[in-house]
């Protein structure tokens, strides 16, 4: 996590949502669901329940 905080947080700063709306779910979250999908190569709708839901990933 000490190696991918900073590109988020730079990537956050540097793209704030309109709304200002910071977001229900924990960022490593969000990085566990797309190294999930990327490693099992699967779609967007099998992500594991515990993950954070499709759309929040996605964006």
């Amino acid at each position: 996590m000490a190696l991918i905080e900073p590109a988020i947080a730079e990537w956050k700063a540097a793209h704030p949502s309109v709304s200002c709306h910071q977001g229900r779910h924990e960022m490593w979250e969000i990085v566990n669901a797309l190294l999930y999908q990327g490693r099992a190569d699967c779609q967007w709708d099998l992500l594991p329940h515990d993950l954070p839901p499709r759309g929040a990933v996605k964006y």
